[in-house]
């Protein structure tokens, strides 16, 4: 074949007969595509450059010599070969998380990574581990809460607390206290100097926007009990920005009840709303005793935290 490339052809694959060595890197590249239906929403989710992602995900059809993916003005669509490859590729790179992670642990059996988000603060727990286990390392780690699941099923983390909503699947999850949600507004807002507002008191006020489905519709109570969508407001990525947007009256926003690092942005109690939940979060069926003890420090130091 010239320059060396195998032919294929989607209609007719022809499997090579020599093993096939598989990069993960390449075939988490096609999972993404795969489950994302366009090159362009894929590469903005794995941050590389979109032809080096078409190149990466050409590059394994012709280690597999099949193609995977049909290119269209509208997207990408699945071959027949692709649709029985994703679930492999799925499993694979699962295969080599455990992997990975079961060769972490024989190398080091007395650690422990505790991810947290939110701004939650999980010191008390943690220096009640290291106290009771002086002899295990626990290392903690500052994480995004888009970044809850992930962590820990890519084993960077192995414990993570966090506020819902957070995607849990493959997780265990267990609650270990409700917060009940305050209203951020502007200190001159209408509202700042109230003791505390209901959802009808700012129905009709733009709320901040976030990127993420499930997360937006519990931070803006959309739809609202009365079935209408609530108003939109401007789209935010981080906690300073909403903060920002909320003190030049550009949205107010629904927020856990914290304290605030802001003089220009008044937190009012919201009654009659359902209250965010705090969670500790561990991969399904996690056995480990360092996890175990953790849960337990948790419990004791972060439940009735006010």
């Amino acid at each position: 074949m010239p320059n060396g490339h195998r032919a294929y052809d989607s209609g007719m694959p022809g499997f090579p007969a020599a093993p096939v060595d598989l990069d993960l890197r390449l075939v988490r590249y096609f999972t993404v595509v795969a489950e994302q239906g366009t090159f362009h929403r894929a590469a903005a989710v794995l941050g590389v450059a979109q032809p080096a992602l078409s190149r990466q995900v050409h590059r394994l059809e012709e280690r597999l010599g099949v193609r995977l993916l049909e290119r269209t003005t509208r997207g990408s669509g699945l071959t027949a070969a692709g649709v029985a490859f994703l679930p492999q590729a799925k499993a694979l790179l699962r295969a080599a998380e455990v992997a990975a992670a079961k060769a972490r642990a024989a190398a080091v059996p007395s650690a422990v990574a505790v991810g947290y988000a939110g701004g939650l603060v999980v010191t008390a727990a943690v220096r009640e581990l290291r106290a009771r286990r002086p002899d295990a390392e626990v290392r903690t780690s500052h994480l995004d809460w888009s970044e809850v699941r992930p962590a820990l099923l890519e084993h960077r983390v192995d414990v993570a607390v966090a506020r819902a909503p957070f995607p849990t699947d493959g997780l265990d999850v267990v609650v270990l206290r409700e917060e009940q949600r305050v209203l951020l507004v502007p200190a001159d807002h209408r509202l700042a100097g109230k003791e505390s507002v209901r959802l009808d008191d700012f129905a009709d006020e733009p709320l901040v926007r976030y990127a993420d489905a499930a997360y937006d519709a519990f931070w803006r109570v959309d739809p609202r009990p009365d079935g209408r969508a609530a108003p939109d407001g401007l789209l935010v990525d981080a906690h300073a920005d909403k903060l920002e947007a909320v003190a030049a009256g550009q949205a107010l926003a629904l927020a856990p009840g914290r304290p605030l690092t802001r003089d220009d942005v008044v937190a009012v109690p919201v009654e009659g709303i359902e209250p965010c939940r705090v969670l500790v979060a561990t991969r399904e069926g996690e056995r480990s005793l360092l996890v175990a003890a953790f849960r337990e420090a948790a419990r004791s130091h972060l439940a009735d935290l006010r």
